[in-house]
């Protein structure tokens, strides 16, 4: 094989967003360890392209439109009775405009007849009778054609008509995948199977070679599809594109099997599970566990099931045997509330275990094992369906890389893997009684099972050992050799920002799309800290033009007016017309709700926090997320044992108490809810562990200058606290002051003083110091940063690391301030070139870019 200049090119392409799908990121992380030039290319939630990166990965998400679907679904079943029943009405929409134009028409000729004289009256009443008559029939016509339209239409045999979604992802994806021109592409799933098999195609008719792979990720003649057209469609498609792939990749021998003699395939597909990556587990990389997001002690017995919870998974059998087990709990790891989880959990409360069952969120894939490790026991209750016999799912690999043993369902590889390796417990998939015998024998051997477990075991079923084969197959469908591997590329790298810009907004644009004709409807609010609400909104309608926003605050008379389309007056929240007002202003009229500081929405209606407003909202139909800032979440006993200088051990006396309090309030609420959390910055990640980091968004051009750094005889330094105890300020004051005396630095202490001034003193200083007892940084450093400064502030080792070592702030504590001062103002063209990154740091991640994108999942 020869080694190429540069480095070979790999896309991975998957039809949903990327985030949650394993085995794809794995997939990139591994190949770009092995030195591949790695882009993965997934579905954008919104209506532009979005681009960001996986440490040295590319990541792409495409918007897909509709127009073939659309044209297909426009196709008439009886084209010459539909002619005459829907004349030139091809849909709702067109009979919309019809009956406007005809109520306009009716209106202009109606006053028309009281204008007019005798005879034009007359004539005028007979054209309001005809054509009254003639709008009716239209109308019925419509209505009769429509009605006699089968809502599941069956199968054409023609997968193109079938399921014509496909298609509208190849007129997405493929002009992308052509752009990149890779050497080799990955195609995940069957819906990826056309786009793969034509960009090849099209690429090797241009001149360049390039080779695919087809990802067999299910068994698509076995899983039971939700409607007929689908079922036909992608077996179909599969049928027609396998036999083209240059290799065929799937997740089991039995499946490999299956696809070999269904397709007739000359090969054996290369079976590649999906395991978890091994060196990461154990690591310390996980925030959180299964356990302590059920608030369950170490003495309690726990079962956990993660993943998709569909018909075909078994849930149900698990919830019918829990009432045999009373004292055991159940931990569902799921990442969002579905009709059928809701059926379940209303089935565990007719069953008097509710209060056993507990919903957990997601972590990101590296953590997945570590998370599970706290429990007893993991589940797989499958039914016995096609798909779900013929391979050992994610999870299997995941529960005994978290060491817990396996009760399991009698699908047949399951089954027959847990009996040979003596790895858990079997029983009869439609029969709960068997299941709560199977887990309470499971419970009680439960160290002699996970003995079982074996150094084999763990290595067979890690992604080390199976993306061995996969790197393999890319060498050898390319031809080519990556010129060396990157160790240094971490298995737990994490998506981040790239530095690709949006438009800026229009002149004379208001500030965010108002709340209007869109098809999202967002609130925002009501806490709208340092107006953070107002600033996401910005961002959000910038980048998004199916998004319209209302940003709330709540305000008390001496608080700063942040943007804000609706004041709440904070003295008035316990009187009910200001209850009922914004009852009346949110329901019927959001279609999602950002709710900020875990504050209520309906005034102090159903209690203090959010948690009271959560069941009227659901009714509504509102789709929920919740946003930390800060106090609300930080806790401050943990927070102290974390940190040395920590802001709370100089806290005025009786205000650590009430925040801890006020934080493990809410933390149960956001371990309660089970809906998407998000936290403004990376340190809240510690007391939020299942949250998203939504970075801060600023002005930053309204905070960017071009004046000179570190050029001055003594460096202006400033700082700037809000509260002295929470910036550490007067840990710091003797350090400066004597830095001040002696002539190095012109130090200023900047309080009290107006925005307008702030960003003055802030774009005329050298050097900015921000605080040293968080951990962490907040708006102010990020102005700083905007503006070019270099800035200094206590940085954990976590929140360097949530930017993937990218955040320039230069970390110091109290106890060394002096020497990081004097080594910066030693080294004036390093600490210079330190502002020129901060300026593009704050772009990169806190224009606002970033934080709209990482919500786009959230605003579906």
């Amino acid at each position: 094989m020869e080694s190429p200049a540069r480095r070979p090119r790999l896309v991975v392409i998957v039809a949903n967003g990327i985030t949650g799908d394993s085995r794809v990121q794995k997939t990139a992380v591994a190949a770009a360890r092995d030195g591949w030039h790695v882009t993965l290319v997934g579905r954008s939630d919104t209506k532009r392209v979005q681009h960001s990166k996986m440490g040295p990965i590319d990541v792409i998400r495409v918007p897909v439109g509709k127009e073939y679907s659309r044209a297909v679904t426009a196709r008439k079943t009886h084209p010459v009775r539909s002619a005459a029943t829907q004349f030139h009405l091809q849909d709702q929409a067109a009979l919309n405009r019809y009956r406007a134009a005809y109520r306009a028409w009716v209106r202009q000729k109606s006053a028309e007849s009281n204008w007019a004289g005798t005879p034009r009256r007359i004539s005028v009443k007979a054209m309001l009778r005809a054509r009254r008559t003639v709008h009716r029939l239209r109308v019925r016509a419509f209505q009769w054609e429509q009605r006699r339209r089968p809502k599941d239409p069956a199968p054409v045999g023609d997968w193109r008509r079938d399921w014509p979604q496909v298609i509208d992802l190849d007129l997405a994806f493929g002009p992308v995948i052509e752009e990149l021109k890779p050497d080799v592409i990955h195609a995940n799933d069957a819906t990826m199977i056309v786009t793969a098999a034509r960009s090849a195609a099209r690429l090797k008719a241009s001149g360049h070679r390039c080779a695919w792979l087809y990802d067999a990720h299910e068994y698509i003649k076995g899983v039971e599809w939700p409607n007929a057209r689908q079922a036909s469609a992608l077996p179909a498609m599969e049928a027609e594109f396998i036999g083209r792939a240059d290799a065929v990749v799937t997740v089991s021998a039995q499946m490999a099997e299956l696809l070999k003699n269904d397709h007739k395939l000359s090969e054996l597909p290369l079976v590649v599970g999906n395991s978890p990556v091994r060196a990461v587990i154990g690591s310390g990389k996980s925030r959180s566990s299964v356990r302590q997001a059920c608030g369950l002690g170490p003495e309690v017995p726990l079962m956990v099931y993660s993943g998709w919870i569909g018909p075909e998974r078994g849930v149900d059998a698990v919830i019918d045997g829990l009432a045999e087990l009373p004292d055991v709990h159940l931990a569902l790891v799921v990442g969002r509330t579905t009709p059928l989880l809701e059926e379940l959990l209303a089935r565990a409360g007719s069953l008097g275990v509710r209060d056993r069952v507990h919903l957990v969120p997601y972590v990101p894939q590296y953590e997945v094992a570590d998370y599970l490790s706290s429990a007893d026991l993991g589940l797989t209750p499958f039914r016995r369906v096609p798909n779900c016999e013929v391979s050992l799912p994610t999870k299997v690999s995941e529960y005994l890389q978290a060491r817990l043993p396996l009760v399991t369902s009698d699908v047949k590889v399951i089954k027959a893997y847990v009996e040979e390796h003596g790895l858990g417990e079997v029983f009869t998939w439609d029969d709960p009684k068997t299941f709560a015998a199977a887990a309470a024998r499971a419970m009680k051997s439960r160290d002699e099972l996970a003995a079982n477990i074996t150094e084999e075991v763990l290595t067979d079923l890690s992604w080390e050992e199976q993306s061995g084969r996969l790197l393999q197959l890319y060498r050898q469908l390319s031809k080519k050799t990556p010129p060396g591997p990157r160790p240094e590329i971490a298995w737990t790298v994490t998506e981040s920002p790239s530095a690709v810009r949006s438009a800026e907004p229009k002149e004379g644009e208001p500030a965010w799309r108002k709340l209007g004709n869109t098809r999202i409807k967002l609130g925002l609010g009501p806490a709208n800290y340092a107006g953070q609400a107002a600033a996401y909104a910005q961002a959000i309608t910038r980048l998004d033009p199916d998004v319209s926003v209302e940003v709330v605050m709540n305000k008390r008379p001496e608080s700063f007016d942040y943007p804000a389309d609706v004041y709440v007056d904070a003295t008035r929240l316990d009187e009910l017309d200001t209850q009922f007002q914004q009852v009346e202003r949110i329901v019927g009229r959001y279609t999602h709700l950002l709710a900020d500081a875990f504050m209520p929405v309906f005034g102090l209606l159903n209690g203090g926090t959010i948690a009271g407003d959560l069941a009227a909202l659901k009714h509504a139909g509102i789709k929920v997320g919740l946003l930390a800032h800060g106090s609300e979440i930080r806790h401050p006993g943990r927070h102290m044992e974390r940190h040395e200088y920590s802001l709370f051990r100089d806290a005025p006396a009786g205000i650590a108490a009430k925040l801890q309090a006020k934080a493990e309030r809410n933390r149960k609420i956001a371990d309660e809810c089970g809906l998407p959390l998000y936290v403004t910055t990376p340190d809240l990640l510690d007391d939020l562990p299942t949250a998203t980091w939504t970075p801060l968004v600023v002005d930053v051009d309204s905070w960017s200058t071009d004046r000179p750094v570190m050029e001055r005889k003594r460096p202006v330094v400033l700082h700037a606290p809000s509260k002295r105890w929470t910036k550490g300020t007067d840990r710091i004051m003797p350090v400066l002051t004597e830095l001040h005396d002696k002539g190095l630095i012109d130090f200023r202490l900047a309080e009290g003083i107006p925005v307008a001034e702030m960003q003055e003193l802030v774009q005329g200083c050298d050097l900015v110091l921000d605080q040293f007892t968080t951990g962490s940084y907040g708006t102010f450093a990020v102005e700083a940063m905007a503006a070019g400064k270099p800035v200094v502030g206590y940085i954990s080792d976590q929140v360097r690391g949530a930017t993937q070592g990218a955040l320039p702030i230069v970390s110091a504590t109290p106890a060394d301030l002096r020497e990081v001062v004097e080594s910066l103002v030693a080294d004036r063209e390093g600490t210079a070139l330190i502002g020129q990154e901060s300026a593009k740091f704050a772009r990169t991640y806190h224009d606002g870019t970033w934080t709209a994108q990482v919500l786009s999942g959230f605003l579906k």
